[in-house]
């Protein structure tokens, strides 16, 4: 990064985000739930200096910062350029969210851009205009973005997504989600291809798997509201089920949501993309929350994080 003159600073932020169940069906008309992961994030700096010039992008590193190539970020960049005033700009994105995992990372990182340049320009963007800025950085990254990354990496509360629109879902019942990284990147746009093939090629896939998802997410959100964290659970299992029958899950991916399960969970899945990325577990015990990340690590995990629902996260745990 150069070193001259500074005449003005913008910042933002954003977090992570899980997908609780929904992924893919979600492209073809179902229902999806998300929940934020505010543990994890993403913090942007954008710094306007006195010669002319573009905007780079920058990511802060252990050995420094470097240069951060990003077709869709760039593109963010362009379409708030014309609050600019051709003077060079650098955006420092400061992420803890591992990329590849489906924890939403490029769509936080776009979030924080876009706030963080809107903050730098003085533009006051609304809520829509913002999630259209990070749409166009996530249908560059993943193809045919669902919008469920761009809006959950801004939420403070778990997302019903549904006929294009998204609303806060209450939760009864007191519990922790743990988050399992299985150290394997992700493919979203392999793993869309995937199953897109996959329907093309087997008559009624496609409506079989929508269909199943639809319901476990429909169940999930009434067993949500009503506190029953075992039916919960049971829905998240079978939808690891149907994703696993698509060829989405690994061979990782399945020992650790069988550990999980051994260690007590009351249910766990793949979440994301999928070919690779995270486990999610739901219990309901904090003592349940560190043997299962014991349990997760066991089986091939290289790292846990836990989402505190209902009394833990009022009382911060």
């Amino acid at each position: 990064m150069a070193a001259t003159a500074r005449v003005a600073s913008g910042s933002g932020r954003a977090h992570a985000k899980a997908i609780l169940l929904g992924e893919h069906a979600v492209l073809y008309g179902s229902p999806a739930l998300a929940i934020p992961v505010p543990r994890l994030t993403v913090t942007a700096h954008a710094t306007r200096f006195a010669e002319p010039g573009a905007t780079t992008f920058w990511v802060n590193g252990p050995t420094g910062a470097t240069p951060y190539t990003c077709d869709g970020l760039q593109k963010i960049a362009d379409g708030l350029a014309g609050g600019g005033d051709g003077r060079r700009v650098e955006v420092l994105l400061q992420c803890e969210i591992p990329a590849g995992r489906g924890l939403g990372s490029s769509a936080a990182c776009a979030r924080a851009a876009v706030l963080a340049l809107a903050d730098l320009l003085n533009r006051d963007l609304d809520p829509r205009e913002v999630y259209e800025l990070i749409q166009v950085a996530e249908n560059v990254a993943h193809g045919r973005a669902s919008g469920v990354d761009a809006l959950t990496t801004g939420a403070v509360a778990p997302l019903l997504f549904e006929n294009g629109t998204a609303e806060q879902v209450r939760i009864g019942f007191d519990g922790l989600f743990v988050i399992a990284d299985s150290g394997t990147a992700g493919r979203t746009k392999d793993a869309v291809r995937l199953v897109r093939d996959a329907f093309e090629q087997q008559p009624g896939a496609r409506e079989r798997f929508v269909g199943t998802v639809s319901e476990l997410v429909r169940s999930a959100v009434r067993d949500l509201a009503d506190g029953d964290a075992i039916a919960l659970g049971r829905s998240m299992s079978e939808c690891h089920v149907a994703l696993r029958e698509l060829g989405l899950s690994t061979v990782l991916i399945d020992a650790m949501v069988e550990a999980a399960a051994s260690a007590g969970a009351l249910g766990a899945k793949i979440s994301g993309g999928g070919l690779g990325g995270c486990v999610l577990a739901l219990v309901d015990r904090q003592e349940d929350a560190r043997g299962v990340s014991r349990a997760l690590c066991e089986a091939g995990a290289v790292r846990t994080w836990t989402v505190p629902v209902g009394r833990y996260a009022r009382h911060g745990r």
